[in-house]
C-alpha cells in the first residue's frame, strides 16, 4: 500500500479512536469528507445492516444532499424491494466496484431518484463483524472511475475500523437501553422515569406535567397460586396492554413488581389526566388466559399534577403515590385524583409513624375509662379502658388517630400489652383501696394478641402478679376476629376462660357470620355496635337488629351492653327492650384514672330519663 494510503488509513484511526454513541455520526461524516476529498469522488455514504428489519439504514453521508426528500428513499432500504446492487450489501464479504453499464441501471435509477444525479460509478466495501455483515462504505464518481487493488485494501482497512467503530455504539446503546429499561416488560424503568420527569419539570417547559401511578389489586393471589413464572406472565401481558391502550407517545415505566407509571408527553389537565386513567383502568381489567385459567385482577390509579419550574420530580411522584393508596385504601378498583387533604392525612401518618416508636419508653402513653352504667339504677358495673397518646405537638390523641399505624408497623401487640399491664395495675390499686371491688375491668385487645402464643399463659400471669381476682377482667375481641379463624380464636378464649377471665364480643352486628359459632364459643358478654345504637327511637331498622342481639343475648343467657348511647330516646328503647347495660356520652364521657377511681367510690351515677 503506498505511504499516501497509510497515512490515510492513520487519519482516519486517529479520528475514530475517540468515537462514541453521542458522537459516531458527526466523525464518521468528517472521516467521509476526508475520504472524499482524498480519493477525488463526488458522494461517500456509511451504512449499516439492520438484520432484524432486513434493512439498509443511513448513518452518515458526505456531502449532505441538499432538500432531502420526505420521506427520504435512501434513509432506509428494504432488501427484498432493494435493486440488485443493494441487495448485495446484505451478505457481501469482499469489496466490489460498479460502473455505468446497463447491469446496474436500477441501481442507477435509485440513486438519481435520491440525490437527482447521473451516471456513476461506485466502489462498495462491506463492515465485518467476525462472520456478519455489518453495514457498507460506498464511494460514488459521477461518471467514471476505476480502483486500484491498493485503494479497495485500504478502503477494506477503512471499512474494518467503521466496524469497531459501530459494534462499539452498537455496545453503548444496548447498555443504555438495559439502564433505562425493565427487562421483564421492556417498558422504562425507574431511571429513566425520574430523568424524563426531570427534563419536563425544568423551569420554562410547557405543563401541566401529569403522572398516573399504577398499583395491580392483590397480585400476590396468582404467584401464591400458579407460581412466580404466572406472575410474571401476568406482568408482561398487562404492560403491553398498557402499551397499546395508552394510544399516543406516552411515557410508560415499571417501577418494579406490580406498580406503573404512565406520563402523557403533553400538558394535561385533571380532568383530561383522570379520563386517561379510567380508559387504561378498562383496558387492564380484561381476562388474561394463563395456564388455562382466565385470570383478572383490578388496578388502582393514583392521578397527580406538577407545574414545571415549581414541582419537582419526587414532589410529583409522591403525590401519585398518595393517591393510589388513597384508591387502595378506597377497597382498590379505583381512580384517585391527589388532593391537598391526602398530603394533610399522609403528613398526620408520618409524624404519628415516627413518634409512635418510642411513645412507649417515652411515658407518652395514659389510659382514660369509659364507665358501664345500669341505666335502671345509675350503678356503675364496670369500665372500659381506653389509651390515649399525649402527642409532643398534636396534643391528646385517641386511638382512632394511631392503633391503625400501629397494626402497620407491627407495634399493635406492644401496644396492647402496654395497656393491659397498666389497666391491670391501676385497677388493682383502686381494689386494694376498697374502690370498685365489685366492677369488671374491660380491656380490649387486639388481633395480634389474640394469635401470638403464650397469650393466655401472659394475661393469667398478669392478673396473678396483681393479684386480680377470678371474673374481674373481660377482655373485649371484636366480631371480625372471631369470624377470621373460628378454631384458633376457640381455643385461646376456652384458655382465657380457664384462667378465670371474661370475654365479651365487641362491636357486635356487624359480621353476621358470628352468630351461628356463638353457641359454641366461650363467651360472657355481647356489646351492641354503636353504629345500631345510635339513631335508636327514629331508625326502625336499627331497632329492628337490636332487638334481634337482645333476644340472642338472653337464649344464651349472656350479659349485654350497648355502646355509643348517646340520647335519651336511645336509652329508653334499649330500656324498653331489655336492654340494661350501656356507655356511652348521654352517661359519660371518657375519664382519667384518678377521676374515673372517685366514681367507682360513689357507686353510681344519677340517671333521669
Amino acid at each position: 500500500m503506498p505511504e499516501s494510503l497509510d497515512l490515510v488509513v492513520t487519519s482516519v484511526a486517529t479520528r475514530l479512536m475517540g468515537a462514541t454513541a453521542a458522537t459516531a455520526v458527526d466523525v464518521s461524516q468528517g472521516v467521509l469528507a476526508e475520504l472524499v476529498e482524498y480519493f477525488g469522488v463526488d458522494v461517500s455514504f456509511l451504512r449499516r445492516n439492520d438484520h432484524t428489519l432486513h434493512a439498509s439504514v443511513l448513518v452518515a453521508e458526505w456531502p449532505v444532499r441538499p432538500g432531502i426528500p420526505d420521506p427520504d428513499p435512501l434513509a432506509i432500504v428494504y432488501f427484498q424491494d432493494a435493486d440488485p446492487v443493494f441487495a448485495l450489501a446484505e451478505h457481501q464479504k469482499e469489496p466490489v466496484v460498479f460502473r455505468p453499464e446497463p447491469s446496474t441501471d436500477d441501481y442507477q435509477r435509485t440513486i438519481n431518484e435520491g440525490r437527482q444525479i447521473p451516471a456513476t460509478s461506485m466502489a462498495c466495501v462491506p463492515l465485518l463483524s467476525g462472520e456478519v455483515t455489518s453495514g457498507v462504505l460506498g464511494f460514488v464518481k459521477f461518471g467514471d472511475r476505476d480502483w486500484t487493488e491498493a485503494e479497495l485494501n485500504a478502503l477494506k482497512a477503512i471499512a474494518s475500523l467503521l466496524a469497531q467503530v459501530q459494534a462499539r455504539v452498537d455496545a453503548e446503546e444496548q447498555l443504555r437501553y438495559l439502564a433505562e429499561h425493565d427487562d421483564l416488560t421492556g417498558l422504562y424503568n425507574r431511571r429513566a422515569l425520574l430523568s424524563h420527569l426531570d427534563a419536563r419539570l425544568a423551569e420554562g417547559q410547557p405543563g401541566p406535567v401529569s403522572a398516573l401511578f399504577f398499583d395491580l389489586d392483590r397480585l400476590k393471589a396468582i404467584n401464591d397460586y400458579l407460581g412466580h413464572t404466572a406472575g410474571d406472565w401476568f406482568i408482561r401481558v398487562l404492560a403491553e396492554r398498557l402499551r397499546r391502550g395508552a394510544e399516543g407517545p406516552h411515557l410508560i415505566a415499571r417501577l418494579g413488581g406490580d406498580e406503573f407509571v404512565v406520563v402523557p408527553t403533553t400538558p394535561m389537565d385533571a380532568d383530561a389526566a383522570e379520563a386517561l386513567a379510567h380508559r387504561l383502568q378498562s383496558v387492564l381489567r380484561e381476562r388474561v388466559s394463563i395456564d388455562g385459567e382466565m385470570l383478572t385482577r383490578t388496578v388502582s390509579i393514583g392521578v397527580a399534577l406538577g407545574v414545571p419550574g415549581r414541582d419537582s420530580t419526587s414532589d410529583l411522584l409522591r403525590r401519585a403515590d398518595q393517591a393510589v393508596l388513597t384508591a387502595k385504601g378506597s377497597g382498590g378498583n379505583q381512580v384517585a385524583v391527589f388532593t391537598d387533604d391526602m398530603s394533610m392525612k399522609n403528613e398526620f401518618r408520618n409524624d404519628i409513624e415516627l413518634h409512635l416508636q418510642t411513645v412507649i419508653e417515652n411515658g407518652a402513653l395514659l389510659l382514660h375509662y369509659l364507665p358501664e352504667v345500669d341505666m335502671r339504677t345509675g350503678e356503675i358495673v364496670a369500665c372500659e379502658a381506653l389509651v390515649r397518646w399525649q402527642h409532643p405537638t398534636r396534643g391528646l390523641l385517641a386511638p382512632d388517630a394511631f392503633i391503625g399505624v400501629a397494626e402497620s408497623i407491627n407495634m399493635a401487640g406492644e401496644l396492647g400489652r402496654w395497656v393491659m399491664r397498666t389497666a391491670c395495675a391501676e385497677f388493682a390499686a383502686w381494689r386494694s383501696r376498697g374502690v370498685g371491688t365489685d366492677a369488671v375491668m374491660r380491656i380490649n385487645v387486639s388481633p395480634v394478641q389474640l394469635v401470638t402464643d403464650g397469650f393466655v399463659e401472659t394475661v393469667a400471669g398478669t392478673m396473678a402478679e396483681f393479684d386480680l381476682a377470678r371474673g374481674s377482667v373481660c377482655l373485649e375481641i371484636t366480631e371480625s376476629v372471631v369470624v377470621q379463624d373460628i378454631e384458633t380464636t376457640r381455643i385461646t378464649l376456652a384458655g382465657l376462660k380457664a384462667a378465670g377471665v371474661q370475654v365479651a364480643i365487641d362491636d357486635f352486628g356487624t359480621g353476621y357470620s358470628a352468630l351461628s359459632q356463638l353457641k359454641s364459643l366461650p363467651v360472657d358478654t355481647l356489646k351492641i355496635d354503636r353504629s345500631f345504637v345510635r339513631e335508636l327511637g327514629s331508625d326502625p331498622g336499627d331497632l329492628a337488629i337490636v332487638r334481634a342481639i337482645i333476644a340472642l343475648a338472653e337464649a344464651f343467657g349472656l350479659e349485654l351492653v350497648a355502646e355509643g348511647v348517646e340520647t335519651e330516646a336511645a336509652a329508653l328503647t334499649l330500656l324498653r327492650h331489655g336492654c340494661h347495660r350501656a356507655q356511652g356520652f348521654l352517661l359519660s364521657r371518657p375519664i382519667a384514672g384518678a377521676a374515673m377511681e372517685s366514681l367507682l367510690a360513689k357507686g353510681r351515677i344519677p340517671v333521669q330519663f
